[in-house]
């Protein structure tokens, strides 16, 4: 019994090394979560936008992977006046917790941009349509970096430390850094949350165009729920809230039941 205890103690490691580049520990999220927003400019709502994990892995590279969707469109009634249609997607290791590749499809007024990546994290080298560039172990895109810090220990970091991420974007790889502000408790259409105050420090390849400030709020548990997101701007903010929820990996321990 010793000797196959030894065994598996020292051969394991070693198989699993073969399949794995690493492994992080992940109760935040998981297989068919959907999370639903309303998008608004002051108390007006201008559109809607989502993020959704499909039911079922993709497999890339042999590997399971999360298929990441974050959608963000105008409300039809609004169209006629500045349309908005972003499609993001990324596909995510599900040991690892980084991109294996990211597309962005952005349809703002006028504007219009298709991008491309494909990763290869273990030749650190990313592929697009304008070329093959080389990226730091475990970069990401900017919808995968949002998802990495869900599985963080938010908890434990102390106000005003900066987490830092990398973020490969175009053709150019920019430090992502997320700055914990502190603790809030928020009311939105689902629900009153206790929750976690973060600054994501993008400089390129958002999520949104903007040059102001962006705050987010999470759930202040293991599943750090995206509750809210404010965009500061020079006129007001633009703020995307939690509506609705399913596919929820666990509890919610956050949630606060208010008599």
């Amino acid at each position: 019994m010793f000797r196959i205890l030894l065994l598996f103690v020292f051969i394991c490691p070693l198989l699993y090394g073969q399949n794995s580049l690493r492994y992080i520990q992940n109760e935040a999220f998981g297989f068919g979560e959907k999370l639903e927003y309303k998008v608004g400019y002051q108390f007006v709502k201008a559109g809607t936008a989502s993020f959704y994990i499909l039911p079922k892995p993709a497999i890339m590279k042999g590997k399971s992977c999360y298929d990441i969707r974050f959608e963000v469109k105008s409300l039809q009634s609004l169209d006629w006046l500045y349309r908005v249609k972003d499609i993001y997607r990324t596909v995510v290791d599900v040991e690892g917790i980084f991109p294996h590749y990211f597309e962005q499809h952005v349809r703002e007024g006028n504007y219009k941009r298709d991008f491309t990546a494909r990763f290869d994290q273990q030749a650190h080298k990313a592929y697009t349509q304008k070329g093959v560039y080389p990226i730091p172990p475990f970069v990401h895109d900017i919808v995968s970096a949002f998802y990495f810090i869900r599985t963080i220990d938010l908890a434990s970091k102390k106000k005003n430390e900066i987490i830092p991420l990398k973020n490969f974007f175009d053709d150019t790889t920019y430090a992502l850094g997320v700055k914990i502000i502190g603790k809030q408790k928020i009311t939105v259409e689902a629900g009153t949350f206790n929750c976690i105050v973060l600054e994501p420090l993008i400089t390129e390849g958002g999520l949104f165009k903007s040059e102001g400030k962006i705050l987010m709020w999470v759930t202040d548990d293991e599943r750090k729920l995206p509750v809210k997101v404010s965009t500061k701007i020079i006129i007001g903010s633009i703020d995307a809230e939690l509506t609705q929820y399913s596919g929820i990996r666990g509890e919610i321990k956050a949630n606060v039941i208010e008599d």
